[in-house]
Formats: structure tokens, sequence, C-alpha cells
């Protein structure tokens, strides 16, 4: 991060609060970042965010759930507890590390917080723009306003049941549209990278190869054809839904991934796909 760009963040962050001593334990920082590093359902680990960070991760995701005004993660609503907002597991903590030196201290990288939407897609998304705005927390996001994007240290990308016409009509957004592949309006030259810079799909739907054996060479090549279309256009890729048991099948179609220059690998293994990246020198 230039030296300019960190001392404005820190002078809007320390309008809203002090500036932390230090950052929290497991931010990462004498962890290499990895690239391709996705923590599906991130907040399910002991540690939300820091045993991501812990293992180099740049991409986390949280669902997200609107009760009585207030902005919860948990994956399913019987998992609901009011002490698990959105703020607590994830903003305050961003807002610490960025501020403290960097998510990865002294290591710039373009990291992902990936917002799945599970209740009402309008109010849910209302309310979470309206926290993202906040002077607390803006100057941490990657924004789109004056017709183009300027790259902040977290780029917040909305999922689930995101209100799409919604998030197009704002000319001063915060947050990004996560497209579906199998949507021809979303993925290449029919959509925009400046509102859904990221694909993602359900790999069992679009691939019937599950790592078992040989990956079909029509299959590979759709595979190819999808990361290429994708990236001609600025846009990212990320499947759902692959194996994610340790054994022969996942990491088969994890490197069918790496080899394709899928830009995400989803995982709840944190450490697992962080041992397969660093073998693997992604």
């Amino acid at each position: 991060m230039p030296r300019s760009l960190f001392l404005l963040l820190t002078l809007l962050g320390l309008v809203a609060g002090a500036l932390p001593a230090t950052a929290s334990p497991g931010s990462g920082d004498r962890v290499r970042p990895l690239a391709k590093a996705h923590a599906h359902n991130d907040y399910e680990h002991d540690r939300p965010l820091f045993d991501a960070l812990a293992n180099g991760f740049t991409s986390v995701e949280a669902d997200l759930y609107l009760v009585d005004g207030e902005l919860l993660v948990a994956h399913d609503p019987e998992d609901l507890d009011p002490a698990r907002t959105l703020r607590s597991l994830y903003l305050e903590p961003l807002r610490r590390l960025v501020l403290s030196g960097g998510i990865y201290r002294g290591r710039p990288v373009d990291f992902q917080l990936l917002i799945d939407l599970k209740t009402e897609g309008e109010s849910t998304y209302a309310a979470l723009d309206a926290e993202l705005r906040t002077p607390r927390y803006r100057f941490l996001w990657t924004a789109f306003r004056y017709e183009r994007v300027w790259r902040g240290p977290v780029t917040a990308v909305v999922s689930g049941n995101r209100p799409r016409a919604t998030m197009a009509a704002q000319r001063d957004r915060l947050a990004f549209y996560d497209g579906r592949i199998a949507n021809p309006d979303d993925l290449g030259p029919g959509s925009s990278a400046t509102l859904t810079p990221l694909v993602s799909d359900n790999w069992t739907t679009l691939f019937s190869w599950n790592g078992i054996g040989e990956m079909p060479a029509a299959e590979r090549a759709r595979l190819r054809e999808i990361v290429a279309t994708a990236h001609d256009a600025g846009q990212r890729v990320r499947f759902w839904a692959t194996p994610d048991q340790p054994g022969a099948a996942r990491y088969a179609v994890w490197r069918e991934l790496v080899a394709a220059d899928v830009d995400h690998l989803n995982t709840d293994d944190l450490a697992g796909l962080a041992e397969f990246l660093r073998a693997n020198g992604s």
C-alpha cells in the first residue's frame, strides 16, 4: 500500500476511534498470502477471519441475516446469536488490521469479503449498505463512484439474495455483485466488471466430473473457456460444491482448477487447501 494512502486511511480511522497498538493475534504477519484461497463459511471456524488469515487466505465468506435491524452471521436461522454480528466478527477486526499496517502486514493483497445474504434481498442489502458507509468503516472498501472502481484494502462482494437492479443503479457503491456463470448477463462481455467482478456457480450443475478418474476432455475445455471468458472481461471465477473431503478426488479437482487459473478455490479445510497451494506453488 502506498505510504500516502496508508496515512490517509489512518487519518480516516482515527476520526472514529483510536489506532490500536497491535494487530489481533493470527493476523498473518508471518504468513505468505495465498491469492487463490477462499474460506467457505469462514465464520464456522474457531476464530472467524483470523484462522483464515493464519493460513494465508485472501477471501472469506460470511452468511448474513437481518434480524430486528441487526446484521447477524450464521449458517442457519437456528444458529443465530445476537453477539455474532457482521461488525464484531469482520468489520471491526478488518478495521484494526488495516490501521495496524495491513491485513497482511507489509504484504499488499487484494482481500475479498464475500457476504451471502440469507434474508430478503432488498432490506438486507439496504442495511448492509448503510453499515459499510458508516465513517468508522467506509475507508476499508473498494468503491465504485464517478464511473470507475477505486481500490481499497477490502472488496465486499454480495452473494445470495442480492438485489441486482438496486446495486446496478447505485452511482456510489461500496459492494459488488457475485454473478452466476450460467447466466449470460453475468459472465463475459454482456456484463461489467465494475458491477460483477466475480462470477460463481455450483460445480455439480456445470460439470459431471467429481475428481474420480480423468477429467473428460470436453469438460476440461469448458472449464478453461469459462475462465478465459471471465478473465477477458476482467472478472474472477469461483466454484462451490467441489469435493472437499481429504483424498484423491479433492486434490484432482483442485489441480484442474489451478491449471485452468480459477481465481478462488473454495474450502472448509483451511489447513488442507493452504498446504496444497503451497506445495503446488500457487
